[in-house]
């Protein structure tokens, strides 16, 4: 008896140092009730019953209610009297008008949802090497989303969203004396539209892949600057459209191994000509400001795409290898880093 007792308190022991950092259930507890909008559903009532909550959720009322136990006592929505329940201050964060938008990032059924799925095949990259992405859906990543349309355009989403955060990438280069610049994986080009409201003389073109460039197109429209601006829906690992000074690639590259890194550099220096910049836009995993941020997006990049995180040494290696070489980097307040390539 006495050792079982022993026994048990070691487990407990044991689960109080690593339950924190192990436990599943918890997190996905709470990208269910992302997914199924019961912050917005409760639409400011003072509190729901389970029942009702259920039929507005298409759900079944007792799993509900388990769910929602579990989340009230990790201290996510309350529970006012038995079987009805309120949003409260940490609940409320999962409202979809909230601007931090964490439940479009946590939505299962979008692409945040699907990005934190893609680690239960974290096992098989550690393994081998590969990203985990297509071993969990059947199909790479890039191939994935462009067979989701709603996942796809999830990601855009994603990728638009923080509006300090544009704006600080925007900022981070003097466009002053730049006549035609070229967004290089621009998205839905919410940066190209940040830079073109600053700069009115300015004209861009916005490559990506051809149904992100018509949302682009769409996006660039409602803002009426899409007549300054032209659009090439195509790969960048395809000649691109040339006549720019500026080829800017934000946050492309670390989607990507090196050897396609290189490839995409290549591609702007062909573009942009003899007197032509190519300007890079990414995270410094160097800096050493946030370790266990880095490492995790580090990690991240490996299981969804093959890519990675770089320093400026690394930067520099890669875009020597493409015939450029960095002439400056800059570090802006919100942590980017922006490195302006010139040919060597």
């Amino acid at each position: 008896m006495s050792g079982e007792q022993d026994n048990t308190s070691q487990w407990a022991r044991a689960w109080q140092v690593l339950g924190p950092v192990t436990d599943l259930v918890t997190p996905m507890a709470v990208r269910v009730a992302a997914s199924l909008r019961l912050t917005d559903l409760m639409d400011g009532e003072p509190a729901v019953p389970v029942e009702e909550l259920a039929r507005r959720s298409g759900t079944d009322p007792d799993a509900l209610g388990r769910l929602l136990r579990l989340l009230v006592c990790r201290g996510i929505f309350t529970e006012p009297e038995p079987g009805t329940f309120a949003v409260n201050e940490p609940a409320a964060l999962l409202a979809s008008d909230h601007p931090a938008q964490l439940r479009q990032r946590l939505d299962l059924d979008g692409f945040g949802g699907r990005m934190d799925l893609a680690f239960t095949g974290l096992l098989h990259t550690v393994r081998t090497g590969k990203p985990a992405w297509e071993a969990v859906f059947g199909a790479p990543y890039w191939d994935y989303l462009a067979a989701e349309p709603q996942v796809s355009a999830s990601f855009d989403a994603m990728m638009a969203s923080g509006d300090d955060y544009v704006a600080d990438a925007a900022e981070a280069y003097d466009w002053s004396g730049v006549r035609h610049v070229v967004d290089v994986g621009g998205g839905t080009g919410v940066l190209l539209s940040e830079i073109l409201r600053a700069h009115p003389g300015l004209r861009a073109t916005l490559v990506d892949l051809p149904d992100t460039v018509e949302r682009g197109r769409r996006y660039l429209a409602g803002r009426g600057l899409d007549e300054r601006c032209a659009f090439a829906g195509q790969s960048f690992f395809e000649p691109l459209p040339a006549g720019g000074e500026v080829y800017v690639l934000k946050r492309v590259l670390h989607d990507w191994g090196d050897d396609d890194a290189v490839r995409i550099l290549r591609r702007c220096a062909e573009a942009s000509g003899p007197h032509g910049k190519v300007v890079v836009i990414e995270t410094d995993s160097g800096l050493g400001s946030d370790p266990a941020g880095l490492a995790e997006m580090n990690l991240r990049m490996l299981v969804l795409t093959g890519g990675r995180e770089r320093t400026v040494d690394d930067y520099r290696a890669i875009a020597a290898e493409a015939g450029l070489g960095v002439a400056g980097v800059r570090h802006t307040p919100l942590g980017h880093i922006v490195l302006e390539c010139a040919h060597l």
